[in-house]
């Protein structure tokens, strides 16, 4: 496994989403285009919610 990847799965054991390594098996796959959207859309919503006063 890459540097890249390996930084990866311990910024994700450190958040709590990485539980085991029942995903190291699959980290090579390709990511449908709307899985990745959907990942960018709630991280914009996240930093820049909707909807929300900006007082």
């Amino acid at each position: 496994m890459d540097d890249r990847k390996l930084e990866l799965v311990q910024r994700l054991k450190e958040a709590g989403i990485w539980e085991g390594s029942q995903w190291q098996h699959v980290l090579d796959e390709p990511a449908p285009l709307w899985v990745v959207l959907e990942i960018a859309v709630r991280l914009l919503e996240r930093t820049d919610p909707p909807h929300q006063p900006f007082d």
